[in-house]
């Protein structure tokens, strides 16, 4: 479908306005290798939710949500391959039906698979790798339209995952699977920011997943527990029970999350922030998050609680989670276990993009990396040098894309081509 005379299309979150000549909307893995094939330039586009000019192009943009839905589970080999195009609110409620689960989710089921995967997107646990450490196989169309197929263990596939869409469009993913187990989610308010940071370990080894929101100036979080029912209670207890359910936003209807208050339920209806049947927000906003290795939390924290006078005003929330270390290339959390900070600004770029600044200026020398799918402003030459294997997926790129079909103004600034 060519929607380049309808309407231009926009991300999530609006701050993003796609420059396609066109928008195809392929209903066949055909389909995407002949348009592919016949572009010039060409990026693939998922649930659009980046807040960066990952996804942009000025050539064709294919979405893949007109690919047919694939949930096809190998209980032999307990993994499950998934259309590109698929969320992950689809793809859990039919892995949870048939008994099995990921062993992570994002806050929003609403994001697609690809496009998560292609980003490095995650979740939080301090045994939890993002949600590109799942994938164990992918198929994608490379710049003459023809399927290649890459899996664990060949040369080139910790490269091939988190791609930014720089090597092909991917049309089908391949994830590890576990049995189905209960999450049980409860939140403790009213926690001072240096217990957070003073008892780190305790606090985000408490539960399976364990998310912190702050609004940095109040010097306290509330930290969400979500404990796996199979597993011993918390130890930590600090701050004090939350008395209902609570929004990571104060003052936000609570409706929009998921189930607390300690009761038990299956995985994808805990393990996220929010309701997949309900969008908790309406896209007014911006978000940033940098990744940071876990030794530095207190000291990343100190540093951000400084600018709590700055940051409060252009702020909603905002949230620290751990991420264990993973072996992929472009992942945030490559070859190191992380904390990450990330900040949900109010839709005011005037106001925000100062604060991004002085926020990286602090972080920056910690070693953090920005998430790729987030705004950020410090320079591609010094986002690169911080994944020492950014190189080997330059000469990757080269060899599977050699005339840069699947690159853009993003992909480009960070691997130029002589």
């Amino acid at each position: 479908m060519d929607q380049s005379e309808v309407v231009r299309l926009t991300n999530w979150a609006g701050n993003v306005t796609y420059g396609a000549v066109r928008v195809h909307r392929p209903e066949s893995v055909e389909e995407v290798r002949r348009v592919v094939a016949g572009s010039r330039r060409v990026r693939a586009l998922g649930s659009g939710h980046s807040f960066s000019l990952v996804a942009d192009t000025a050539g064709d943009l294919v979405r893949l949500d007109g690919l047919p839905p694939l949930v096809e589970i190998d209980t032999a080999r307990s993994t499950v391959t998934v259309g590109a195009g698929m969320r992950y609110a689809e793809v859990a409620a039919e892995l949870h039906r048939n008994g099995f689960a990921l062993p992570n989710m994002a806050s929003l089921p609403h994001i697609s698979v690809a496009g998560s995967c292609a980003t490095g997107t995650h979740g939080s646990g301090d045994g939890r790798r993002c949600l590109s450490a799942s994938v164990v196989a992918l198929e994608l169309v490379g710049p003459d339209g023809g399927l290649a197929e890459l899996r664990r263990g060949d040369d080139g596939f910790p490269g091939a995952v988190v791609a930014l869409g720089a090597l092909g469009v991917v049309t089908r993913l391949t994830l590890d699977v576990e049995p189905a187990f209960e999450v049980a989610q409860s939140v403790r308010v009213g926690v001072p920011l240096d217990e957070v940071a003073g008892r780190f370990d305790e606090v985000f080894g408490a539960a399976y997943s364990v998310s912190a929101f702050t609004d940095w100036r109040s010097g306290e979080a509330a930290v969400w527990l979500k404990r796996r029912t199979d597993a011993p209670r918390p130890a930590w207890s600090g701050g004090r029970a939350a008395e209902g359910p609570v929004h990571p936003v104060p003052g936000m209807d609570p409706a929009f999350c998921t189930e607390q208050l300690d009761r038990p339920g299956p995985w994808h209806e805990r393990l996220p922030h929010f309701r997949p049947d309900l969008t908790p927000s309406a896209g007014q906003e911006l978000q940033s998050e940098w990744f940071l290795p876990r030794e530095a939390a207190a000291e990343a924290i100190a540093r951000v609680r400084g600018l709590a006078g700055r940051i409060a005003p252009v702020l909603h929330i905002s949230e620290i989670r751990t991420v264990r270390g993973d072996d992929l290339w472009l992942s945030p959390a490559h070859g190191r276990d992380s904390v990450t900070l990330h900040f949900t600004w109010r839709d005011d770029p005037d106001g925000v993009l100062p604060v991004v600044g002085a926020l990286q200026e602090r972080l920056v020398p910690l070693g953090a990396r920005p998430h790729w799918g987030k705004v950020s402003t410090t320079p591609a030459s010094e986002v690169v040098g911080r994944y020492e294997r950014a190189p080997d997926f330059a000469r990757l790129a080269r060899e599977l894309d050699p005339a840069g079909k699947f690159g853009n103004s993003f992909v480009d600034a960070l691997f130029p081509r002589a």
